[in-house]
């Protein structure tokens, strides 16, 4: 489980820079990447406190595919081959309907969270062909799984477009050495989550809803135990879901605090 090489793009911040901290708890090795190299910088300060050796980071833009290639390249010269690859890089849409919206920002949205995964996964399927193994996982979110809400759509349209892409791959994968899967984290205390918090659904966010920490040490566990294709790795389960309704009249809980 240990010593894994692991690059996960948008990990400067929030879930991804979780799932960073996480891997290198493990002993792994992380190349962690930013839309910029002052997020780069600033993310590998923090990292680099504990773990000095075995992390290193590059700016990359997921929407073009040559960044992710000169991503992989850096990775791959500083920490050799690269046994998993997590596409986590995604933007969030303004709270509008969405023909309130320019076609520049749902462009940008979909370029992003949709076309983004699929210049990682065409990247890192190149070199793991050649290397005969690695692992790659793609981030769920809210709409992958269908449900739907008002000034969500185009976010929504994105992540349930990355499930439908995410497991069609899964199926061309299979008769190769690579994995493919998913992995969905459920609602999490990040800046993504706090831009729906209002007084109407804070309650259910602190119900269903978790801090960063547990939700990525679950995730980097469960990654690094995988040795299925086509794996689904969730946190945020039915029963858990209904455990915490039930508990929920006896249990307050505060995960924005």
């Amino acid at each position: 489980m240990t010593m894994k090489h692991v690059v996960i793009t948008g990990s400067t911040r929030g879930i991804g820079y979780g799932l960073a901290r996480e891997f290198l708890l493990t002993g792994c090795r992380v190349t962690i990447s930013g839309q910029s190299q002052k997020s780069v910088d600033r993310a590998l300060q923090s990292l680099r406190e504990m773990y000095p050796d075995n992390v290193v980071g590059y700016a990359a833009t997921a929407d073009k595919r040559d960044d992710l290639e000169e991503l992989w390249n850096y990775a791959e010269k500083n920490f050799g081959p690269i046994d998993i690859w997590i596409n986590n890089a995604g933007i969030d849409q303004e709270r509008k309907y969405f023909w309130e919206l320019d076609e520049k920002s749902y462009d940008k949205i979909i370029t992003t969270n949709l076309k983004g995964v699929m210049n990682g996964c065409h990247v890192a399927i190149h070199h793991m062909l050649k290397q005969g193994f690695g692992q790659i996982f793609n981030m769920e979110g809210f709409g992958s799984n269908g449900m739907m809400r008002e000034k969500m759509t185009l976010y929504g349209t994105s992540k349930c477009a990355l499930s439908y892409f995410t497991r069609s791959l899964a199926i061309e994968a299979n008769k190769t050495n690579i994995k493919v899967g998913t992995l969905s984290p459920g609602m999490v205390a990040t800046d993504f989550l706090r831009k729906s918090l209002d007084d109407q659904n804070r309650k259910i966010f602190n119900i269903l809803g978790d801090k960063v920490e547990p939700v990525t040490k679950f995730l980097a566990a469960e990654v690094l135990n995988n040795q299925e294709n086509d794996a689904k790795i969730q946190w945020l389960t039915k029963p858990k879901v209904m455990w915490r309704f039930a508990s929920s009249m006896f249990r307050k809980r505060d995960i924005f605090n």
